[in-house]
């Protein structure tokens, strides 16, 4: 056998002995690029999961949430507040159960009632504001009602505490009194003989400290700018039930010099007025 053709040979038994062994390998796939939002986040599975409602009924109890279509803008709070929700609401359905089971039943007497509706307030370039309003009802003469705020960065994909939208000054004084004012106005836009309260009355009702009610963004006159901020009010915080709630504006100029320098440039121009009622 010559030289060369024991060199073909030898090459053709190597070619032969590495194809045996690459036969089993799996074959090397490019993975799927990540789902995006539309911001371009990351999409979890969790997070393309949570739901926009919840439902759950028993005899003991009648639960709901709902939530805005808004919300898709930010999966991950999303998938945060269903989550909270739903747990609120399994532990609400539970408590209902060892409560009438101790009662031995309440015989006659309905379900007890929770629902949970979450609605936009305004939206800026860098803050998403939403309202989380719980409504339940375990007898009596009427249902129980309040509010919760829920305020978002979106670039730090964090909620914001309310005090963090303040210089840590900590003196609210001036939105304390502008947001007594507003809410007098409003008093009296439902009832011009309606008594005024005050920040340091002595009768029954008075005005609230800013910082102790939840608020939302107020929509703008501006394209992407908050006018002012929107505090809302439960039932018996500053007149009888028959009241109800109140939806209380402030306007951005009255607060302005409060603001932390992070959040100023998310408030410009005034709030945007109601529509007219027809």
């Amino acid at each position: 056998m010559t030289p060369a053709l024991r060199l073909a040979l030898i090459g053709i038994a190597v070619a032969t002995t590495l194809a045996g062994c690459n036969r089993d390998k799996p074959a090397e796939t490019t993975p799927p690029p990540a789902a995006t939002a539309g911001t371009g986040a990351v999409v979890t599975p969790a997070d393309a999961a949570a739901p926009m409602a919840f439902e759950s009924k028993t005899p003991f109890a009648e639960v709901s949430l709902t939530l805005p279509v808004a919300i898709k803008t930010q999966p991950d709070l999303h998938a945060r507040l269903y989550a909270a929700a739903v747990r609120d609401l399994r532990e609400f359905s539970e408590g209902a159960q060892a409560d009438r089971t101790e009662a031995g039943g309440d015989e006659g007497m309905g379900a007890y009632d929770k629902s949970i509706e979450i609605t936009p307030g305004a939206e800026t370039g860098k803050l998403f504001s939403l309202i989380r309003t719980d409504s339940e009802y375990t007898g009596g003469a009427h249902p129980n009602s309040s509010f919760a705020a829920i305020l978002w960065d979106k670039a730090l994909k964090r909620e914001v505490a309310a005090a963090d939208l303040f210089t840590k000054s900590g003196d609210l004084s001036a939105l304390d009194i502008a947001l007594c004012t507003a809410i007098n106005a409003e008093k009296k836009k439902r009832d011009p003989q309606a008594d005024t309260v005050s920040l340091i009355g002595s009768d029954m009702w008075k005005c609230p400290r800013a910082a102790s009610i939840p608020f939302v963004l107020a929509q703008g006159t501006m394209p992407g700018k908050a006018g002012g901020l929107v505090f809302l009010i439960g039932p018996y915080q500053v007149g009888p039930y028959s009241d109800g709630s109140y939806e209380v504006t402030v306007p951005q100029s009255a607060f302005r010099a409060l603001l932390a320098p992070a959040y100023a440039d998310e408030f410009a121009g005034g709030p945007k007025p109601e529509p007219a009622a027809t």
